[in-house]
């Protein structure tokens, strides 16, 4: 007899589930920094006219796939398009999210050794070149951080182990609202700095003079990246959707919050780093040196920093409990394994890639494929390759390949059917705006012009 496939529970299952794969460390320091190089306000509107026309539409491709085959990434297309070259994608999604799960792993492992860095107030280091030595130091020894990439992948298992209902879902319905919770902690208290009005300004004030071909190419790929798109995330999880759940609705939702985490963190970012005179930088540099520079600086400095950092780790959590359900899925249904067997395997995987990347800054550094090293290889194949070819795959497919009636179907199943005007713009935009957006990020993505 064959066992029923799990089930989400509840509505804010669903949606602190498909919100939590969705939200993720680029929300917090990628957004700030791409509306920083971009204009602020010019590029926060921007992002947010993506994430509708893109976002929503490929959020709803990916859970129209998902909830009809009730399966996993790649079955789900081998059900709707047997025998033919579709079922690339699900490979795709697989490999990239085991990619991504081993290099995402070593940031998050990171934010832990900051966490305890924090309470020991960065072991008496305030100054900024202070604290970027200190970082370096930290990301090139070996053990520490292998330590805690393995220790991140250990509380991604005991979650994952316990099942969709028991694991994912009942932890989502925990962590998503306390990351809500501190995002608010942390706006409140920037809104109380003295520069919050040229921070606040900079953010939603648009110069539309500073729109260039660059800003519509980075509105685009911050709205495709931070929805993370084109993996199979959302097809997984939307695999575990009741047949009532509401599947524009949750798209829209799912789009909406997520962009008010970006948001918010712009709002926590801009009014700090104007009140302190630094710059909003890229990636590590801007969590791991700039942010702790000017916490230092606040009236009790150790308690935010902590907070801050708790923050990080669980919106790593929640990206990367997503990530591994992609590839466990996929074990325990075309392989039949039991769901622990198949939780390990996926976290052995990523252990051993995991370490392997978080080497890539000590002493495995000067090992490089292509000119990159693993940590950086893994980063530029996943998201400039992978992922935007598996958006176009999935916007082409519902648009152009599946037939129209699963897609109409889908998106009525629910007490509230979509409008003929919300289906045939849905569909639209899948057919002709996503893959023509995909595109040019991936050809911008690759450097090709």
């Amino acid at each position: 007899m064959t066992e029923k496939r799990a089930q989400f529970a509840t509505r804010l299952g669903v949606i602190a589930t498909t919100v939590g794969s969705a939200v993720g460390l680029g929300n917090i320091w990628r957004f700030p920094y791409e509306a920083g190089v971009h204009g602020g306000g010019a590029f926060l509107l921007i992002d947010l006219f993506f994430i509708f026309v893109i976002g929503v539409p490929v959020i709803c491709a990916e859970f129209i796939i998902g909830r009809h085959t009730g399966s996993n990434v790649r079955g789900a297309f081998k059900a709707l398009a047997p025998g033919k070259a579709w079922g690339v994608m699900g490979y795709i999604g697989i490999i990239a999210s085991l990619l991504i799960l081993s290099f995402y792993s070593v940031v998050a492992g990171w934010t832990m050794e900051y966490i305890f860095q924090s309470l020991r107030d960065f072991s008496g280091v305030h100054s900024a070149d202070g604290l970027h030595d200190q970082f370096d130091t930290f990301a090139q020894s070996n053990l520490r951080p292998v330590m805690w990439t393995v220790v991140f992948l250990i509380c991604n298992y005991l979650i994952l182990a316990r099942g969709v209902r028991k694991g994912i879902e009942k932890m989502s319905n925990i962590l998503m609202p306390m990351l809500f919770v501190i995002l608010i902690i942390f706006a409140i208290n920037s809104l109380m700095m003295p520069e919050v009005a040229k921070g606040l300004e900079f953010l939603f004030k648009p110069d539309f003079s500073k729109i260039t071909p660059s800003v519509l190419l980075g509105g685009m790929g911050q709205a495709f990246f931070s929805l993370s798109l084109g993996l199979g995330c959302l097809i997984t999880y939307s695999s575990y959707f009741k047949k009532d759940t509401p599947l524009v609705r949750t798209a829209f939702t799912t789009a909406g919050l997520d962009t008010l985490v970006s948001v918010l963190a712009g709002v926590i970012i801009f009014p700090a780093v104007f009140t302190f005179g630094q710059e909003p930088a890229a990636g590590p540099k801007l969590v791991f040196e700039v942010l702790p520079s000017i916490f230092i600086n606040l009236p009790g400095g150790m308690i935010w920093s902590t907070l801050f950092f708790i923050l990080l780790f669980l919106a790593s959590l929640t990206s990367t409990i997503s990530m591994s359900e992609i590839s466990i899925a996929y074990f325990v249904e075309e392989f039949k394994m039991e769901r622990k067997k198949a939780t390990r395997l996926n976290i052995v995987i990523a252990i051993v890639f995991g370490t392997l990347c978080a080497l890539s800054f000590g002493c495995m550094s000067d090992f490089t494929i292509f000119g990159f090293t693993l940590f950086n290889l893994f980063d530029y194949l996943s998201s400039n390759i992978l992922l935007p070819v598996g958006g176009m795959i999935t916007s082409i497919f519902v648009g152009w390949v599946l037939d129209r009636s699963v897609v109409r179907q889908e998106l009525n199943l629910s007490a509230k059917p979509v409008s003929r005007f919300a289906f045939a713009a849905i569909v639209f935009c899948l057919r002709f705006v996503a893959p023509v957006c995909i595109g040019l990020v991936f050809i911008f993505g690759l450097g090709i012009f």
